[in-house]
């Protein structure tokens, strides 16, 4: 019974909770950097008239996301924050 409950809670630290991706739209000009970088696909670009470039990035697969930051860290205009 011991070994039961020990390996429950092993299982319990194992699992994380799944990231949240912010997006800022003010912030976004539709770069595509971001996208381009996402080793797991999880941006898209939309369609955005409104836009001067067109387009603003969309989470479409955050639970692909492996909290690597890369769009993060290499958004010019910090419009994307991983948590």
């Amino acid at each position: 019974m011991a070994e039961t409950a020990t390996a429950e809670k092993v299982a319990k630290k194992k699992e994380k909770p799944a990231p949240r991706i912010e997006v800022i739209d003010e912030f976004c000009k539709g770069c595509n950097i971001c996208v381009d970088i996402c080793p797991t696909n999880v941006l898209e670009m939309k369609p955005d008239p409104t836009r001067w470039v067109g387009a603003v990035v969309v989470v479409t697969r955050p639970e692909a996301c492996t909290r690597c930051m890369l769009c993060e860290i290499h958004c010019p205009d910090f419009a994307i924050k991983v948590y």
